[in-house]
Order: C-alpha cells, then structure tokens, then sequence
C-alpha cells in the first residue's frame, strides 16, 4: 500500500489525511468496510522501528470501538517501550478473497481487503485494563472465559494491554474479475476469472492431558460448527467420534 506522507502538524491544525497513489480508484473511506475487515480477522502485522531497525511482528488484536486492542507481555520488549516512548507504529491487516486470473501474467492479480493504522501506542488504563484484555479474549476465543478459571495475580502483573486509535487508516480493496473487453485482442477461449479462498474451522482435538469422552466446551462447539459442514458438526459434538 503507497500513502502520501502527511506534513508535520502546524499549530493546532491537523495533519491532511494519508492517500493512496498508486491505483486510487481502490481506497475506500467507508468506515463501515473497515470496521467488517478488522472484526472479521485474527492476525495484523505490528510495525516499528526499534533501536534503528524496522521490526514486523504478527499480532492477535480486537477491535473495541475506535481502537485497536493489542496483548503486551511487560517482558515482551519492543511493543512496551515503543508505547513508553511514543514511538511511531503501523498495523496492518489484510484479508485474501481470492485469485483473479487474467489472460496474462501482468493482468492476473488478488482480490483482498487491506488496512494500515498509524499512529502510537497507548497503554489501556488500568481502570479499564481488565475490561479491554476480557473484549480480546471474546474476539479471539468466545465465551471461553466462561468456562476457564481466572487469572492468577502473577499473570495479571505479566500482562499489559495496548491500544492504537484508528484515526489515521487508509484501506485499499479490489474486487470483481480479472480486466477483459471484448475487443482487447486476446484468446478469449482461455480461461480467465477468480478462484474464492474460503476458510473454515475444523474438528476440535483434544489435547494430550483431555480425558477421554470429557465433553467439548460450548465456546469450542459454537467455533468448530460456525462454517463446518454437517459432518465436523457430528464429529466435534461426540468426542468418540
């Protein structure tokens, strides 16, 4: 993704927005849309230079209102001092929708969803601290903490919860087809169109401690059938199965 860079901040006036050079026609500004693709993935890529080297580090998130909520661990590193210096971070998050195959190699191309969120690191108040590492929790495993025991206190001092404000995003989206006329000069008897990526959870596996026929939990019953066919559905609800 190819932004402009916004000029520093004169007085109390607001920097101009990022734009999209390359290709613009694929920016969107529907929030909306980016609130559908931060919800609907897991995984961002978490970006910032430390000690003079670019780092990228994939990250679980959530997505609380107009933030983004990021897991720290206070013996994790980067995350924490770029958050305690006010550093300058990125996350991105991509989604693949499919292929587009075209008539040539140069026209082929992806159909995807992407975002880059820009700005710093804020450590959640710890008044709300609990409230913000229970809403990752949920996105990333719902109704799992219903069924767990608490955290220990060694575990809440271990933990620290980030948060990045989505007020500087550009998004960039492509959909549809692969580019065709019918007067283009090509072979129309290839082929050409778009192959779907679809995703799915499967069957749940116990782990190795799990005794046998201990029934699977709701939350993991609820995730596993979500999209399965009717046959995982089956598998997952009988653990002799």
């Amino acid at each position: 993704m190819t932004t402009t860079t916004p000029s520093p901040t004169v007085g109390t006036a607001p920097a101009p927005a990022r734009r999209i050079r390359r290709l613009p026609d694929r920016e969107t500004v529907d929030r909306f849309a980016l609130h559908e693709l931060l919800d609907a993935e897991l995984v961002g890529h978490l970006a910032v230079v430390s000690g003079g080297v670019p780092v990228v580090v994939p990250m679980g998130y959530a997505r609380v209102g107009e933030h983004l909520v990021l897991h720290g661990s206070t013996g994790g590193g980067f995350a924490l001092r770029a958050a305690s210096a006010r550093t300058p971070v990125a996350f991105a998050v991509t989604a693949l929708d499919g292929l587009v195959y075209a008539r040539s190699l140069f026209d082929s191309s992806m159909n995807y969803r992407s975002a880059t969120v820009q700005g710093v690191l804020e450590p959640v108040p710890e008044s709300e601290a609990d409230a913000a590492l229970l809403a990752l929790s949920e996105r990333l495993m719902p109704g799992r903490s219903a069924e767990v025991r608490g955290m220990r206190r060694k575990e809440v001092a271990a933990t620290r919860v980030l948060r990045l404000a989505l007020d500087d995003v550009v998004m960039k989206q492509r959909s549809g087809g692969p580019s065709e006329e019918e007067d283009d000069g090509e072979d129309h008897a290839t082929w050409a169109g778009v192959v779907p990526l679809e995703r799915r959870w499967g069957a749940p596996i116990a782990s190795g401690l799990t005794p046998e026929g201990a029934p699977v939990p709701e939350s993991v019953l609820a995730l596993a059938t979500r999209s399965s066919p009717r046959a995982t559905l089956d598998e997952a609800s009988d653990p002799a199965a």
